[in-house]
């Protein structure tokens, strides 16, 4: 105990960075739950969408183009927040926002909750967490040859 103590005595910068990471951790973690967002991992979000759950694409038309998960709506943030008609009629689906990272997805979530949807879902990490999960895309050009 006595070299722990001494670590942090001799390295404050260190020691104050990782508390301030931890405690930034876990204020975040608590917001997501005061908020009833629920964060899917990548394989949890291949069982939903197989049992007939909506993806909600939240990027940009470009973005959507360069690759998507297979069936995706893509309905910007901007739109969603505006009462999107799109919406109404998936509102009686499970829906699975999707977006980037994971951050404009946990806003989107909590907007459709607020908006009367109570099946709603966060890919956990976005699409780059799908990508690291080597799970597939598709792409614009991919979708239009299909049809």
């Amino acid at each position: 105990m006595e070299t722990y103590l001494e670590f942090a005595g001799n390295h404050v910068l260190l020691v104050s960075a990782l508390m301030f990471s931890f405690f930034l951790l876990v204020f975040m973690e608590l917001r997501r739950k005061a908020a009833g967002v629920t964060s899917l991992e990548p394989h949890e979000v291949v069982k939903l969408v197989n049992a007939d759950a909506v993806v909600v694409d939240l990027r940009n038309a470009d973005a959507f183009a360069r690759g998507h998960i297979v069936n995706a709506k893509n309905i910007p943030l901007d739109e969603l927040q505006a009462g999107s008609d799109k919406l109404e009629r998936l509102k009686s689906k499970p829906i699975i926002a999707v977006c980037d990272s994971g951050t404009t997805s946990t806003r989107a979530v909590a907007t459709l909750r607020k908006s009367g949807v109570e099946s709603v879902y966060d890919l956990r990490g976005g699409i780059s967490a799908w990508t690291q999960a080597n799970m597939p895309l598709v792409s614009a050009k991919k979708t239009k040859s299909k049809g």
